[in-house]
């Protein structure tokens, strides 16, 4: 692995005090050093836009099949099958395809009004509040009902579900050491699934969940065949997963930044239909998902270096997001704004629950400026979570003006 010294700036995924607030951090990166060496670590970093939009979508170069998250990739875990956002094609493909069509416009459609109605059933018990928690009373809950219900996960069993999911993604401890990976995280994770998938094997239902059981994969060589038991328990844990983690930090940022930009508030609270436009710039300015790691799969040129073949990448999307050369005044939150993100990725790997958490976070919010249209946030008792795929709010108290 060819390295370079670190000169100047200094970038570490697993310090709690640069993810508090990486932006300066990557503003340097962008300016100072746009392909990044850790030799602490051992990975490179890219951090502007025209270069990570670039880099996603190439998987023969920056393949994601050693793992998408910085701790799973520089451990060395092993991948199971049917975790697609740790699979590069021609397997991908086979698994993207089958979810793709689980994940159908018509299913999608359906959701709508259930999520209307867990928001309401979250926020109505605090109209006589002084005020609540947009992520442990809402971003924490509803994306957790909404993709239980998809599933076919009752409710009792959804709690402990998140809370597994939680301890899995946290990185380390406050002084930068990364926490040890176990090796089984991913057996780990799935067996929490098992007794459910055995369970609607012999009671079907209209949900995911069936879905999976009943599906039929195409091989590359046009022979089909039923998905594997561990491929269905995999499928299954990567959606409850990446389905309540980066909505509940989408939502609570969100709640931050209409609290301090009351004037764009007061603008969605007199017309909802902006609402769709402040997710997408939260999305951009506050990615909930920030880092993307990936395995150098052949030599590559980069500012006149070469970065060799068995290389660790993280592609920096949330740096990218605010690129002054892509973005005009990048650190202003604009619910007006017009223009792409790469919160959601580029390519093949382009999140594929991007329509469920646009929709998620739109009605929620619709919800809430029914109810309240001023609040403050309290940041006497905030708190971020630090894990390895997402970035956000563990709590993010408000008060109502």
């Amino acid at each position: 692995m060819t390295t370079e010294p670190t000169t100047g700036v200094y970038y570490d995924p697993f310090d709690f005090d640069i993810d508090d607030d990486p932006y300066p951090v990557w503003q340097r990166l962008r300016t100072e050093s746009p392909l990044y060496f850790n030799d602490k670590y051992g990975f490179y970093a890219l951090s502007r836009y025209d270069d990570v939009a670039r880099a996603l979508p190439d998987w023969q170069t920056y393949r994601s099949g050693r793992g998408t998250t910085a701790d799973i990739l520089f451990a060395g875990i092993e991948v199971p099958p049917g975790i697609l956002l740790f699979e590069d094609p021609p397997l991908h493909d086979l698994h993207r395809r089958l979810l793709s069509k689980v994940f159908t416009p018509r299913r999608m459609l359906a959701v709508e009004d259930m999520v209307r109605d867990f928001c309401s059933g979250a926020l109505d018990p605090l109209r006589d509040s002084d005020g609540f928690d947009f992520v442990a009373d809402l971003g924490a809950f509803m994306p957790m009902r909404t993709i239980g219900y998809l599933l076919g996960i009752p409710e009792e069993g959804q709690k402990q579900i998140r809370d597994r999911t939680d301890q899995n993604i946290t990185v380390g401890a406050s002084d930068g050491t990364p926490k040890d990976i176990s090796p089984t995280i991913f057996q780990d994770s799935i067996a929490m699934f098992a007794e459910y998938i055995e369970w609607r094997a012999t009671h079907p239902s209209d949900d995911l969940m069936t879905d999976l059981l009943n599906a039929r994969v195409e091989e590359p060589d046009g022979s089909v065949r039923p998905l594997e038991r561990t491929e269905v328990l995999a499928y299954t844990a990567m959606i409850a997963g990446a389905g309540n983690e980066t909505t509940a930090r989408l939502i609570g940022f969100m709640g931050q930044l209409l609290a301090e930009n009351p004037d764009q508030r007061r603008e969605i609270v007199v017309d909802p239909a902006l609402i769709p436009g402040a997710v997408e710039e939260t999305l951009r300015y506050q990615a909930p998902s920030p880092v993307k790691a990936r395995y150098v799969a052949q030599d590559v040129e980069l500012y006149g270096q070469t970065v060799t073949e068995g290389s660790y990448m993280l592609l920096l999307n949330g740096s990218a997001n605010r690129d002054e050369a892509h973005f005009v005044d990048p650190d202003r939150f604009d619910i007006h704004r017009r223009g792409g993100h790469l919160s959601f990725g580029q390519g093949l790997h382009f999140c594929l629950g991007s329509a469920l958490a646009r929709l998620e976070a739109r009605i929620a919010f619709e919800e809430v400026v029914k109810r309240w249209t001023d609040w403050e946030v309290d940041y006497d008792n905030v708190a971020m979570a630090h894990t390895s795929s997402v970035r956000g709010w563990a709590r993010l108290p408000v008060r109502f003006t």
